[in-house]
């Protein structure tokens, strides 16, 4: 999925309003996590996401704060996208767009490097833009698809790398970081990231319980499979999985006109005509049910439009509890470049999460056979 940006326990936390009521947040879990990034002019946030999402991790199995490359990542899977683009004759997604499993993926395959070592950015850039990067990619793929030679040239892959070497710089086969020299499968080693630990998990009506399943969206050009479980399910692992110090994972949509990264809060209203109160006040929810789930999925209002990383929870002064998410959108943006969404936003727009399997109860554990 890709989103472009385009422009202790009880301490009480406000979002500001002109109105004479507002809301009023006070923490119930927090996470440790890394500093909330920017992914500038880039459809990246599943990089950027999931990447955050594994600092988290590294955090909490070795205590150690480590700023990794979400580019390193980004410019690997570049190079499977053409690998499947072109091999499907152009009929598959290429675009900046990704999921989280992508990531899991790519650190199996290619490790992980620390953001010292390759930032993805030219000297004198500060901000990253891959809108002429894909755009060159995509039409040198459609011309070998085309096959004006009569003959895929053997040189395709060496030209797909010579352009992300160009954009996004050569990988690393080697690096020294903190006195010692790693490679990024020994870094990601180091770092006690193992890909076969991370579940994707989602609740969807068409496909069978407990089961996995290959969830049919554009982003998920590599097949990656999803748990379905039921939506109460969904919530309870995610609500747990906090509580005993897991962060997770969100891929999600964001196109509601109530989902506000300026007021930093995410709402679905039980009544469309407040939606402009519900970004700064507390109203009646929607009753999300299963039902209503698939039938926004199934029309198209919720689509896989942004990817995030849940690193908390936090309650409202009428005692509801909202997942405190953190965004890739850059620190000015409301509550710093996090955004409290609410329970019944959560139900109707998450698409998946992703999730440490040790985060799932025993008895969920058993029902996927995990």
């Amino acid at each position: 999925m890709k989103k472009i940006l385009l422009g202790a326990a009880f301490t009480f936390l406000s979002i500001t309003s002109t109105s004479a009521q507002k809301y009023q947040f006070s923490t119930v879990k927090d996470i440790e996590d890394t500093e909330v990034k920017s992914q500038g002019r880039t459809g990246t946030c599943w990089s950027f996401s999931t990447t955050s999402f594994l600092e988290s991790e590294i955090i909490r199995l070795t205590g150690k704060n480590i700023d990794l490359s979400e580019m390193y990542t980004v410019r690997n899977t570049y190079s499977d996208k053409a690998n499947n683009y072109l091999y499907r004759q152009g009929k598959a997604q290429f675009s900046e767009g990704g999921l989280a499993h992508d990531v899991i993926n790519s650190v199996e395959k290619y490790g992980l490097v620390p953001e010292q070592v390759f930032t993805g950015l030219d000297l004198g850039q500060d901000k990253h833009n891959h809108a002429e990067m894909i755009t060159v990619l995509k039409s040198m793929l459609d011309a070998y698809i085309k096959n004006p030679a009569g003959e895929l040239s053997p040189k395709w892959k060496q030209s797909v790398e010579s352009v992300l070497d160009v954009y996004l710089g050569k990988n690393k086969k080697e690096f020294t970081f903190e006195g010692k020299k790693y490679t990024p499968k020994t870094f990601a080693e180091y770092v006690k990231i193992d890909p076969s630990n991370y579940v994707t998990i989602s609740s969807f009506e068409h496909a069978k319980k407990y089961d996995q399943f290959i969830l049919n969206i554009p982003d998920n050009f590599s097949n990656g499979a999803f748990y379905n479980v039921s939506l109460d399910e969904l919530v309870a692992v995610t609500e747990n999985a906090i509580k005993k110090g897991y962060t997770v994972e969100l891929d999600c949509d964001v196109s509601e006109k109530t989902f506000s990264s300026k007021n930093g809060v995410a709402i679905i209203p039980a009544s469309s005509t407040e939606n402009e109160k519900a970004l700064t006040e507390i109203v009646e929810e929607r009753t999300v049910t299963p039902s209503l789930r698939q039938a926004e999925f199934e029309n198209f209002n919720t689509t896989d439009d942004h990817l995030m990383h849940i690193v908390g929870l936090v309650k409202d002064q009428k005692g509801n509890t909202y997942f405190k998410v953190k965004n890739s959108w850059g620190k000015n943006q409301g509550n710093q470049g996090y955004v409290y969404m609410s329970v019944p936003y959560f139900k109707l727009k998450t698409i998946s999460i992703l999730l440490h399997k040790d985060a799932v109860s025993p008895n969920l554990k058993s029902k996927l056979k995990i």
